[in-house]
């Protein structure tokens, strides 16, 4: 569905569409299509049942207000830090303790096995610890010396 549509919040936070037939849909979710490679692209907004009620191609097609709803929907769902530096590993072998810093602070996850980093194109990696958060390292060629040659070992 392509239509118009009105978004607002209720009193409870949840978003709330008001399709252009009139009909209200309470719990819409905001969902990337492409949430790495195009994230300002391809969002569709769904319904509780999990259908798709509306359509975003492009986030900056937007009005302001829907906009902020959406990029704020986004924002809640989506946690993604961003490795800026791997400060140390307990072990070159799987299960091992990661030291890391992030866009968001130094922490410290579990890698399981090495299955659990993912290539996204040629220099950008995702990497899943033990409890199924993702980290994000836009840029291998970024990262400093001692922090590639630790990720070497692991890929």
């Amino acid at each position: 569905m392509n239509a118009e549509f009105r978004l607002e919040r209720n009193a409870f936070g949840r978003l709330v569409l008001t399709a252009a037939d009139g009909s209200v849909h309470e719990g819409v979710v905001a969902v990337r299509a492409f949430p790495l490679s195009a994230p300002d692209t391809a969002i569709a907004l769904v319904g509780g049942d999990g259908h798709e009620l509306a359509w975003i191609p492009r986030l900056d097609a937007l009005d302001p207000a829907r906009r902020a709803l959406v990029e704020a929907e986004l924002g809640q769902r989506e946690f993604v830090p961003v490795i800026r530096r791997l400060r140390e590993v307990s072990t070159f072998a799987t299960p091992s303790q990661w030291t890391v810093t992030t866009d968001r602070g130094d922490t410290r996850f579990i890698l399981k096995s090495e299955d659990d980093i993912r290539r996204l194109g040629a220099h950008a990696l995702l990497v899943a610890d033990s409890h199924g958060v993702h980290y994000l390292i836009p840029d291998l060629l970024a990262l400093d010396r001692h922090s590639r040659r630790l990720l070497d070992r692991f890929l």
